[in-house]
């Protein structure tokens, strides 16, 4: 499998990424399964791995540390703190507080004793962006994490943290993990042109769009929004096949089958190689939950799409579009709380 070096980072990484999330309660719960299928992508020449503490309440980190004991050595070993671990609001978000405590814990679960991409997982409107990254440079200075970077980073705050990190003599962060896929393209416009700028290394999660281009939903009929349903019935606004995005993604996989179809190829492995096709793009995060879909997706590891098949995705799907919004997976607070945006129900005064 080709490599590729993580930004400036100077770290080379295989330009598929073994995504942890579904091993553990959230997808595969055969945790001897999750061990195997690990070992088997380090064998098939995967070298990086990417978790998050918050994955399965930790058990994802506990599974890859199983894995990858005697291997550390050939690893690029990446997990993330932020999200929720527990109902005290101060396991959660990126104050050195708790960043300290979480990554303390994913070391512990992981069974080494540093990590060598640490990342917070998204955003945290209650603390100052110079609290994070002085908390992660210590890290970085005690030898406990190589590299830091962060996931679904808009493209202003991304902007402030290079400017921060200068500005205090902090350790700068060297990646972004945004989502992308064909479905999916707004990180075009900003996202991963400022990561170029300031010459990140970018890997990328959903190729797949959860499931949309895996060949599972080709009419909307498809779609179970049932309780028990799965993950459709946790996230109807991105599955509901009557919302408007969720229509044009059924109308765009119906397009990009019969493309793949014409291009001798299988859906899911020509949107993985579109991920993989932009030049921002260092590594594409593959999450498979058994031998199986991993074997299915490295078959495809090496191909390349052709600029008239890249052309005719361009067509269908116009570059930095969003389809359906809700894909995003980050919505700025000035959005989600009114309180924000108005003066106490009062008009405005100029």
């Amino acid at each position: 499998m080709e490599r590729k070096v993580l930004g400036a980072t100077g770290i080379s990484v295989s330009e598929c990424c073994l995504g942890a999330m579904m091993f553990g309660a959230w997808g595969n719960p055969d945790q001897d399964e999750g061990v195997r299928v690990i070992q088997r992508a380090l064998d098939g020449g995967i070298n990086f791995i990417d978790t998050a503490d918050v994955y399965s309440l930790g058990e994802s980190e506990e599974i890859v540390g199983r894995a990858i004991k005697g291997r550390r050595d050939e690893v690029v070993l990446a997990t993330k703190g932020h999200s929720p671990m527990g109902e005290d609001p101060n396991r959660q978000g990126n104050s050195r507080r708790w960043l300290t405590q979480a990554l303390e814990d994913s070391l512990r679960r992981l069974g080494t004793d540093h990590v060598d991409l640490y990342q917070v997982h998204r955003p945290d409107p209650t603390t100052d962006i110079d609290e994070t990254l002085s908390a992660l440079s210590d890290f970085v200075r005690a030898g406990k994490v190589r590299a830091i970077g962060h996931s679904t980073f808009p493209a202003e705050q991304i902007v402030e943290a290079q400017w921060a990190a200068e500005r205090r003599g902090h350790v700068r962060f060297r990646t972004e993990q945004p989502p992308y896929s064909i479905l999916a393209r707004g990180v075009e416009a900003a996202v991963l042109p400022t990561a170029q700028r300031y010459g990140m290394g970018v890997l990328t999660w959903g190729p797949l769009s959860a499931g949309w281009l895996s060949g599972k939903y080709a009419k909307a009929s498809d779609v179970d929004l049932s309780p028990g349903g799965g993950r459709a019935a946790l996230e109807q606004r991105k599955f509901d096949p009557s919302l408007p995005g969720n229509a044009r993604k059924l109308e765009a996989v119906r397009a990009l089958t019969e493309l793949a179809g014409e291009a001798g190829m299988e859906l899911r492995h020509m949107a993985v190689a579109f991920v993989r096709a932009h030049p921002a793009v260092t590594s594409v995060i593959l999450g498979p939950r058994t031998p199986a879909h991993l074997d299915d997706l490295l078959s495809s590891a090496d191909l390349v799409l052709s600029e008239d098949v890249l052309d005719r995705i361009d067509e269908i799907v116009p570059p930095g579009t969003d389809l359906n919004r809700d894909d995003f997976y980050y919505l700025a607070p000035e959005l989600a709380d009114k309180s924000l945006r108005r003066r106490g129900g009062q008009p405005t005064r100029r």
